[in-house]
């Protein structure tokens, strides 16, 4: 398993080795909506199938969300 916590730009480089991985388990933490979307875009085309997300509003009375993702290949 790898626990997948870009910077808020996200990380497509890193997504694409992960796609070609043979890592069974991918936790994806995202601060980045936008970024978050295209990163998994390169998981899903990878193999990857999408358990569930979890938004976490960690910041009350902000318009920030981190997101919490569970992948399976």
């Amino acid at each position: 398993a790898v626990v997948f916590d870009p910077p808020r730009q996200g990380a497509q480089a890193q997504a694409r080795e992960l796609a070609a991985s043979g890592v069974a388990r991918v936790a994806a933490v995202s601060c980045n909506p936008a970024s978050f979307a295209r990163d998994v875009r390169i998981l899903l085309d990878g193999g990857y199938r999408l358990v569930r997300v979890i938004p976490v509003d960690q910041f009350l009375f902000s318009a920030h969300v981190e997101l919490v993702a569970h992948f399976e290949k």
